[in-house]
């Protein structure tokens, strides 16, 4: 994992900032993590799911509100048809293995993503899943699956244009809070850190709204090796960090 720049490991401890609240990840590398070891990239997934397990248990001791993760893009049709069906399999086994231990855990599971071109047994796990856990406040996990940054955008702004159309939304009153209650993500805060592991040093269309403020982590780590002591670096290196919105720093 890349170490802090100097500019972050100097900050003056009595200056940090308060924790994060709502942590995004794009979990990348499991197919780079399988071929280091010789193995197929579905095996790589499988590991990552693993890593998606502990990401949720460290934010939920580490006091997060909300946790982010993109699991498919509408951009990873372009796969392979076998590895696009070993996604889906994972997403399968992740909600029947892990509903019943999230639910009780207190998690609330808000899967956000078109549902353009998934199987019906797909769309019945999404809502079985979130109708069992709306109620639920200890941690929301967003899954993006299926989700596209520029995809949401155009969604909301095909709803705002219908709304305005049937004359009940004033084109004059709309702004930026219009927009963002129409986003896929409207239900959650906008997101305070986004991480991409693997070290590659781009966001791939992810939470391109709802991101556009959020501080930016590349952690030099392939997803399956994520774990709790990557999130706490993450969280420290935030800490030290000074967010002005477009202002001035203390």
């Amino acid at each position: 994992m890349s170490e802090p720049s100097a500019s972050v490991a100097n900050a003056d401890v009595a200056t940090l900032r308060s924790p994060p609240k709502h942590v995004a990840i794009i979990m990348d590398g499991n197919g780079r993590w399988a071929k280091s070891r010789g193995l197929p990239r579905a095996l790589g997934h499988k590991e990552g799911v693993e890593a998606l397990r502990r990401a949720v248990e460290a934010s939920r001791e580490l006091g997060l509100t909300h946790l982010t993760v993109f699991s498919f893009s509408t951009e990873n049709w372009n796969r392979p048809q076998a590895e696009i069906d070993a996604l889906f399999d994972l997403l399968r086994m992740f909600v029947k293995r892990d509903l019943a231990r999230l639910h009780r855990d207190g998690v609330r599971i808000c899967i956000i993503g078109s549902r353009e071109g998934l199987n019906p047994d797909i769309i019945e796990l999404i809502d079985e899943s979130m109708e069992l856990t709306k109620g639920n406040t200890r941690l929301t996990l967003n899954i993006a699956f299926n989700y596209g940054g520029r995809g949401e955008i155009v969604a909301a702004v095909r709803r705002i244009a219908e709304l305005s159309a049937a004359g009940k939304l004033n084109p004059a009153d709309i702004n930026e809070a219009t927009i963002s209650r129409m986003l896929w993500t409207a239900e959650s805060p906008d997101p305070d850190l986004v991480i991409r592991t693997s070290g590659e040093l781009r966001l791939s269309n992810f939470l391109l709204w709802s991101g556009a403020y959020a501080e930016l982590m590349f952690m030099d780590v392939w997803w399956p090796d994520f774990n709790r002591d990557s999130m706490e670096k993450a969280i420290d290196a935030f800490r030290r960090r000074d967010r002005r919105f477009g202002g001035l720093g203390a």
